[in-house]
């Protein structure tokens, strides 16, 4: 049978401004649910987390409200009229948007993601609401980026202080040739923007080091790794180890990639490995090459992992090491446990604050990109 449903106004831009909408349904319950399958979303407004209607929403069969009737269970007829009435208190459009919301171009925006089960409207309201910083805005820093810009991270931040170059675009997606001579951040920023004007892009047009990185990164939830360097890898690290925040990590060189990711008081990079090689012994992409289509398959790993820290769904790499054999096509998983005795990370740290990465590396210092 058919009912017609109100739809207030803070919540028609879910509805693509429709007030009355006709829905299929034998029960309150059933009205809902298909109207959140015709505007996904929707359902996540009406109901709490534990499938419950909110005392400051009330929702009426023919002017009478269902809490007098038999709740969300309630018997309909052919013609009824419900209405969902939510409590209000002013304010602007903009803060009811940032309050929960979204907006009907966000709906039409994120629609593969909000029918997911494990995303829905609440967890692309926590990809809008997150804070993701990219070490880099090369070759594994790109593809990231991109990917979360898509995703709707809200802020994402960059830090990079190299120029595009022409040897960049065979693999760094976020630079085209226009691009050549241009500080990689505001190329980033303005690709990233074209992509998705929801997403704010911050810039930091500088080398991360041991006197800027915690100021930089503790305005951020999440730190993803795209450093090409043992020096910059040691101390996104550290730094992250010190700020308690989730630190999503790759790399490649040749046709292998790395990934892993590391929680707070869950391990670190050096409980995998205490110290660097010596300089020298393991060469970088500028010296042994990369092939570009590896940077997407890492980063988009790392993307994928980053998004699961924000939703909070499934299982992470924390623990386990990916390696990718591109030449094979195969993948292996080697388990990694933190290390107690970690200088770091460990019961009793020795190293409690970022120290000259550069001179613990034995290398002079180079651009943190990949």
């Amino acid at each position: 049978m058919t009912v017609t449903v109100y739809i207030p106004t803070p919540f028609r831009g879910m509805t693509g401004n429709q007030a009355n909408v006709p829905v299929e349904g034998s029960t309150i319950a059933e009205v809902l649910d298909n109207l959140d399958h015709q505007f996904p979303g929707v359902h996540d407004l009406i109901y709490s987390r534990e499938h419950e209607i909110p005392a400051h929403i009330n929702i009426y069969v023919n002017n009478q409200e269902i809490t007098n009737l038999d709740g969300d269970r309630t018997s309909l007829s052919e013609g009824d009229k419900i209405a969902i009435i939510p409590a209000i208190a002013g304010g602007s459009n903009e803060e009811a948007a940032q309050g929960g919301a979204l907006t009907a171009e966000q709906v039409t925006r994120y629609s593969r993601h909000i029918i997911m089960p494990q995303v829905g409207s609440a967890g692309q309201r926590k990809i809008l609401g997150s804070k993701v910083l990219i070490v880099g805005a090369g070759g594994l820093g790109s593809p990231v980026a991109l990917y979360l810009a898509l995703a709707g991270v809200g802020t994402l931040g960059l830090v990079d202080f190299d120029i595009v170059d022409l040897s960049n675009l065979q693999r760094q997606i976020l630079h085209q040739n226009k691009d050549i001579g241009r500080p990689k951040v505001d190329s980033a920023r303005e690709t990233l923007e074209s992509y998705n004007p929801d997403v704010n892009v911050v810039t930091h047009e500088m080398p991360l080091t041991s006197d800027n990185a915690i100021e930089i990164m503790s305005q951020y939830d999440i730190v993803v790794n795209g450093a090409d360097n043992f020096a910059a890898r040691y101390l996104v690290n550290d730094a992250a180890v010190f700020l308690k925040m989730p630190l999503v990590d790759g790399s490649i060189l040749l046709f292998e990639g790395q990934s892993t990711v590391y929680l707070p008081g869950k391990g670190c990079y050096r409980c995998l490995y205490p110290e660097p090689p010596p300089p020298g012994m393991v060469p970088s992409c500028a010296e042994a090459g990369v092939l570009g289509a590896l940077c997407g398959l890492v980063g988009s790993i790392q993307a994928t992992e980053t998004l699961k820290l924000i939703l909070g769904v499934g299982e992470s790499l924390n623990g386990r090491l990916m390696i990718i054999d591109a030449l094979s096509m195969e993948t292996r998983m080697f388990k990694i446990r933190r290390n107690s005795e970690c200088v770091v990370c460990g019961d009793n740290p020795t190293v409690t604050e970022l120290i000259d990465y550069d001179q613990f590396c034995g290398a002079a210092p180079v651009a943190a990109e990949a």
